[in-house]
């Protein structure tokens, strides 16, 4: 999802509700509300009912009410990631509305707790408080949510990192699952809340992220990024699936056929996919696949698109498509029966045409931030802190930490993302550590942050703000009051965010003026971002760095300078205001201050959610933001004593502070509970396990390109990766120490419609109880293909009081050690040994054993048959696109000299010629070869310019006879597809 409604929607939106207004009597007595009845007959009788424009009607996110049959409107998509979040933001009377309820800790905060039950309960508050949110007003918070994001944390430089849960498929699914579980509830045929996974498919870049294509070849599409999405789907804990903004190898996500082929096969239930916000218009905009809305919206619906989220609360675009799509003869009636059947199935199973709602209608508004929620964020909160690092046992603090500095610009302030809802109440970092020293301890704080004046340089005036809620900035006094001052956060790349002393409200633009009006950076735009730019003479540019520059919606006037009347105002650079900046006071001196009279320094650090990578944003690199860590380093000299807690939503290179900090924690933004969590944590009342759910790289030197999707290719995340990282995998530290003896695996060798299962004791061999996070990887000796490092395939969250053992037993099926075979096009396990590793993250084995797994041997390669190119072994220079718009995928050659490699081919008793299915928009070549890109030549076909890039015809070539084992290459001149081939005799 990405724009939320602007406020001039309002008006459109009431009208709406109005015009659809539902008569207080509804027809109780026809037959599809009748729950007696089974669900597909009580479907197929409102199917029956309904007339085409009534059905068509649907289609849309806002699904109108039809008052003669006594039913209400419906509407897809209310954000819950984390807990129920923001929706159409406005109600009946035009005014925007926020969600204030239980905001949890972030996604990948969730996933760090490696907790399943626990994320379960998480997901059941959260379907709770929907149906609390839905009974106070159903127009603006429906019960279809689009929630949980599935998409991989390929690259932890993507901006919506903190949406999603593991660079690892299992860790997702398992993750996913019991999210997903827990919204939906227990009842086997209601729904409490029906989530819907995002974004399908490869999803994780947002530059360019509804023109660039995600390059999947079989491999990486099966084993990587469709086994995210396939657990929570088979286990009937997700209703759908939206679809994803970017193409898929060619083809935009919006018409991606596995919407309906593959997402569909993984489960009997019905499915109510959607597009993501404004996609259908990408297809005859930004993508431009089709001319007409018609074509596209009827391409959709047949991919497997049911719900088309667009156009805001306007249904028309989408109505006058799909109704000239079938008079086009684009689309058939059926084809919007399938959809409608849908959609009714997921509505029908929450309960709406049930009496009283079915077993959760009687949820109220009592269900929202209830005490229970509160215990649980709290729980949560804690579980979800990773302990980095813990030298000399500087954590947890004891007895003789009486007097605490609390110290960073996170200290007092907790941040909310796009995606939260809005917090009722705050525990900030410096509120829970003041509560639980109590009265017997003492808290210095400071933000650390620089006070500083702004002077324009050539009219001596200081730039001046307004008191209370804040006024438009000009320039004004001469001298700095508090009304001039501002204290100035940095968050990285040279970006800050300006504080008003004078009322405590940031700085931003509001399309007119620059005001200090906001308590928080915030918005689609995020209009609270400047940057001071250094002039040879010693003066400063101010200039707006909101994300609407990065549109170039203002061309060059990007930076600030006074008005006739003083107001500041956008204009160039050659124009700008000189200012001069005058500190009035130090963050870092306040800071070094604190520390040096502290039994411990706690510095709080970290990112701001709407600044530091988000949607539409990714980010450019990995570091803290320079101001802190200079304010780290500060603090860590002054006193030795210190620990950072790193509050933030993705990895980052924080290389000098674990070679110099003796304590690190981490913490997403972990919602209203933060501060009790995390004194909980630090003063021991909660022992650390949280574990990483992504690998942290040292640099992001050691990361391939952002758009590069093959994981296998570029050694991507911790199961290709062999680069030593900056924290592996599944790390985590303990206040205490675990063993492990006695690694036992239940049987011999196990055939592919197996079960493994291993045990394993775990000893706490400290003094304290805490949990370890018991994790089982697997490696694959020998294959056909290149098999990962390691591979997660069970994991198990385990308490153990101090001195106490458990035995652990952990399983999995032998069908997840299975490739995709693209000799074949199907999934197999090979036969081979596997090494079995058991430990306390990806770098921590602590036990193995070996197992063998009696699959099959995949054959040589057959290439007499008709091979589709996109099943190749190896490439240089290719990508997949798409060989139709409906299906298929082809192989692309975009510059001389790319090759695509087929291994092992048995070439019999000698091939002497080549047929294969090219299109080219001009002529080119291909070449087969022996061996190498270089080899030993066989032939040469000629690919003719055929008009269309999806235009195939036959091209056939000869080739020198050769036969035995070889490895085929094709090698291309040109700007030329193939689709498929074959060798002859």
């Amino acid at each position: 999802m990405s724009l939320r409604r602007p406020l001039w929607l309002a008006a459109v939106f009431g009208l709406l509700i109005t015009l659809l207004a539902v008569p207080a009597r509804a027809a109780a007595d026809l037959p599809f509300r009748d729950p007696a009845l089974p669900l597909n007959t009580r479907i197929d009788d409102l199917i029956g009912r309904l007339t085409l424009t009534e059905k068509i009607s649907l289609l849309h996110q806002y699904q109108p009410a039809i008052p003669r049959l006594g039913i209400g409107l419906f509407k897809t998509g209310t954000e819950a990631l984390h807990g129920v979040a923001w929706s159409t933001n406005i109600d009946d009377g035009g005014n925007v509305v926020t969600a204030k309820g239980t905001v949890f800790p972030q996604a990948v905060g969730l996933a760090s707790t490696w907790d399943t039950e626990l994320v379960k309960r998480v997901g059941a508050a959260v379907g709770n408080e929907a149906r609390g949110f839905n009974a106070v007003n159903p127009r603006v918070w429906g019960l279809n949510l689009w929630a949980p994001v599935v998409n991989l944390l390929r690259d932890p430089r993507w901006g919506r990192n903190e949406e999603g849960y593991s660079e690892d498929p299992a860790l997702t699914g398992a993750i996913s699952v019991a999210y997903g579980s827990g919204i939906e509830g227990d009842d086997p045929d209601h729904l409490r809340a029906a989530p819907t996974l995002k974004h399908y498919l490869a999803n994780n870049n947002e530059v360019r992220r509804d023109t660039t294509s995600s390059s999947l070849r079989p491999r990486v599409e099966q084993e990587y990024d469709q086994a995210a999405f396939r657990p929570a789907i088979a286990a009937d804990a997700a209703t759908g699936v939206m679809a994803s903004y970017n193409l898929v190898n060619g083809r935009p996500a919006t018409v991606n056929p596995d919407l309906n082929d593959v997402a569909r096969s993984w489960t009997s239930r019905a499915l109510l996919n959607v597009t993501d916000a404004g996609a259908p218009n990408n297809l005859t905009g930004s993508q431009a696949y089709y001319p007409a809305l018609a074509e596209a919206d009827a391409a959709a619906l047949k991919a497997g698109i049911d719900s088309y989220t667009t156009d805001n609360t306007d249904a028309g675009p989408t109505t006058t498509a799909i109704t000239t799509a079938l008079a086009q003869g684009l689309l058939k009636k059926s084809d919007v029966d399938t959809a409608v059947r849908h959609i009714l199935a997921v509505r029908f199973r929450l309960g709406e045409f049930d009496p009283g709602g079915g077993p959760y209608g009687g949820i109220g508004k009592e269900a929202i931030d209830t005490p229970q929620h509160r215990s649980l964020n709290r729980q949560t909160a804690a579980e979800a802190m990773v302990l980095l690092k813990n030298a000399g046992a500087t954590l947890p603090l004891g007895a003789s930490a009486r007097k605490v500095a609390v110290i960073g610009p996170l200290e007092k302030t907790l941040y909310t993302d796009w995606y939260s809802g809005e917090m009722p109440y705050r525990v900030t970092p410096l509120e829970g550590i003041k509560e639980r020293l109590g009265p017997g301890g003492t808290v210095t704080d400071t933000e650390g942050a620089d006070r500083i004046a702004l002077k324009d340089v050539a009219t001596g005036r200081y730039v001046t703000a307004g008191t209370g809620t804040g006024a438009v900035l000009k320039e004004g006094a001469t001298t700095a009051g508090d009304t001039e001052r501002f204290d100035a956060f940095d968050w990285g790349q040279g970006i800050l965010t300006l504080r008003s002393a004078a009322n405590g409200k940031y700085v931003g633009y509001n399309w007119s003026n620059f005001v200090n009006d906001q308590d928080q950076p915030n918005g689609w735009f995020v209009q609270q971002q400047f940057k001071l730019e250094p002039q040879p003479d010693g003066t400063q540019l101010l200039r707006y760095a909101g994300y609407e520059t990065a549109y170039d919606w203002f061309g060059p006037n990007k930076y600030l300078k006074a008005d006739a009347d003083g107001t500041l105002v956008l204009t160039t650079a050659d124009q700008a205001a000189r200012f001069a900046k005058e500190t009035v006071a130090s963050g870092v001196d306040a800071a070094v201050a604190a520390a040096k009279g502290a039994d411990v320094a706690v510095v709080v650090v970290g990112s701001m959610p709407f600044i530091n990578g988000r949607e539409d944003h990714d980010r450019t690199d990995m570091n803290l933001a320079e101001g802190q860590e200079a304010l780290v380093k500060a603090v860590r000299k002054a006193n030795p004593r210190t620990v950072v807690v790193l509050e933030n939503s993705y990895p980052a290179t924080i290389g000098w502070e674990q070679a110099n900090v003796p304590a690190i924690l981490w913490t997403t933004h972990a919602g209203a509970e933060t501060g009790h969590a995390l004194a909980d944590v630090l003063f021991g009342d909660a022992n650390p396990a949280g574990r990483l759910t992504q690998t942290w790289p040292r640099s992001a030197a050691d990361l391939p390109d952002n758009l590069d999707y093959d994981i296998v290719k570029t050694r991507a995340t911790y199961l290709y990766s062999t680069a030593r990282p900056l924290y592996p995998f599944g790390h985590g530290l303990s206040y205490t120490t675990f063993g492990y003896q006695d690694l036992r695996l239940a049987a011999g060798p196990v055939r592919p419609d197996g079960r493994v299962e291993a045990s394993v004791k775990v000893t706490n061999t400290g003094r304290v109880a805490g949990d370890e996070v018991v994790q089982l990887y697997t490696h694959q000796r020998s294959s056909r293909a290149v098999q990962p490092e390691k591979q997660l395939r069970a994991f198990r969250r385990v308490h153990l009081a101090a001195g106490q053992s458990k035995t652990v037993t952990l399983s999995f099926r032998a069908a997840d050690l299975a490739l995709w075979d693209v000799t074949r096009g199907r999934w197999v396990v090979e036969r081979s040994a596997h090494d079995v590793m058991v430990g306390g993250s990806s770098d921590d084995v602590r036990r193995r054993a070996t197992l063998e797994v009696q699959g099959e041997t995949i054959p040589a390669r057959d290439l007499f048959r008709v091979t589709r190119a996109a099943g190749f072994d190896d490439y240089q220079g290719v990508e997949l696109v798409d060989e139709t718009k409906a299906s298929g995928d082809a192989v692309g050659g975009t510059a001389t000299g790319d090759w695509i490699s087929f291994a092992g081919a048995d070439l019999g008793r000698g091939a002497t010629g080549l047929r294969a299915g090219v299109a080219a928009t001009a002529a080119g070549r291909i070449e087969v070869r022996l061996g190498s890109p270089a080899g030993r030549l066989l032939g040469t076909a000629t690919v003719p310019a055929t008009g269309d890039v999806r235009s195939y015809v036959t091209v056939t070539a000869p080739l020198a006879r050769t036969g035995g084992v070889h490895d085929v290459y094709l090698v291309f001149t040109g700007d030329v597809r193939v689709r498929d081939f074959a060798l002859t005799r």
